[in-house]
């Protein structure tokens, strides 16, 4: 196909012109599904030397990048199974490897397909305090997919806590990098996520620190529901992050073919930044549990305090029970009834009885 055989359309009249082109006219309907992929789109366009063009036909882009003229740089937020069919179709890839982009729990890892590469990776991001559910998560994960090819990189996106936002305009504020080709868009979507992770890491340590503080600190009762939260949200994170180490490390390690030289030496970075927020999710999941231990211990002393001032008032009051009720068993022969002191000696056993009780249960700290 040459570049005169597909007519320049803007992409708004295409896109709504659609379903009123004719559909017996193969090279225009090819035309007009491609650019319904693009209803997915957040962002798309043709770099040459690290330069975006201004090329507003995504066919004839296409057909520029494919023909060694740069590459084409795709971004889709949450494509339909008909869209991720014409992705397929118009970049030729593998089946599999759209049907491992379809879903947002797809476990991180790189596959190769013939002249393509396959990226998944997880993404993390904090719940403000105004987002929150009460008793709900604090840590939302999402999916990010890049497919990689010779003359494009496509991104996927799953969930809005799989943001990529501001990657596209710092690699476009450096020409030098993107021209290296669409391997540094795969490096510069994996060094967003790590730096998310981080950023996420933070503000969960910022929590751990308040809950700490609830737990250790005078007259406060620990939040036990939320520190099972929070350890769950952890957990989470610890698998989020744990998995994307492998194909990290194989992008740092191993040559291929698909990712420039000058560009592996990045992915050592980026694993770096990986191993350090690891390593911080892994101590938050052991102070976690020494704090949720620490905090079920505590409930349990306050509970035996309260049973002890229970236990402690319950005798007192049991001794005056004991001696009313036999004073009031209307016996004739009884010592002290026919006494004009018996009701106020009575009494004042009942009197001395307590106090005695009172002072020493407050001695040994049940009162």
């Amino acid at each position: 196909m040459t570049r005169t055989s597909v007519t320049r359309t803007p992409l708004r009249v295409a896109v709504n012109a659609r379903r009123s082109m004719p559909a017996q006219h193969p090279v225009r309907q090819l035309a007009l599904e491609h650019h319904a992929l693009l209803d997915a789109a957040v962002d798309w366009a043709l770099y040459r030397d690290g330069v975006r063009q201004p090329e507003d036909d995504f066919d004839l882009a296409c057909e520029a990048a494919k023909g060694g003229d740069g590459f084409v740089w795709l971004g889709l937020h949450e494509p339909s199974p008909d869209q991720l069919t014409l992705l397929g179709a118009v970049f030729g890839l593998h089946p599999l490897a759209l049907e491992d982009a379809s879903t947002v729990r797809q476990r991180p890892k790189v596959e190769r397909y013939d002249d393509e590469l396959f990226f998944a990776l997880r993404t993390l991001g904090y719940r403000e305090h105004g987002d929150r559910v009460e008793g709900g998560e604090v840590v939302e994960t999402g999916a990010v997919m890049v497919f990689l090819g010779e003359y494009f990189a496509v991104t996927v996106r799953h969930s809005r806590y799989a943001s990529l936002r501001g990657v596209r305009q710092r690699l476009e504020a450096d020409p030098e990098q993107l021209a290296l080709g669409p391997s540094a868009v795969l490096h510069a979507v994996a060094d967003k996520a790590v730096d998310d992770y981080l950023s996420v890491v933070d503000a969960v340590n910022e929590d751990i620190e308040e809950i700490e503080n609830s737990v250790f600190g005078p007259r406060t009762s620990p939040e036990i529901e939320r520190i099972y939260q929070l350890k769950r949200d952890v957990i989470e994170m610890k698998r989020t992050v744990s998995a994307l180490a492998d194909p990290l490390h194989e992008m740092s390690s191993r040559p291929r073919r698909l990712i420039n030289p000058e560009i592996r030496e990045y992915f050592r970075d980026v694993e770096d930044h990986l191993v350090r927020v690891r390593e911080q999710v892994a101590s938050f999941d052991e102070l976690l549990t020494s704090i949720l231990q620490a905090g079920l211990a505590r409930l349990t002393v306050a509970e035996n305090e309260d049973m002890r001032r229970i236990s402690a008032w319950v005798a007192m009051a049991a001794v005056p029970t004991m001696i009313a009720g036999i004073y009031g068993m209307n016996f004739e022969h009884m010592p002290e009834l026919s006494s004009q002191w018996g009701y106020p000696g009575v009494l004042s056993v009942m009197a001395a009885a307590c106090a005695s009780m009172y002072r020493g249960f407050r001695r040994n700290g049940w009162l």
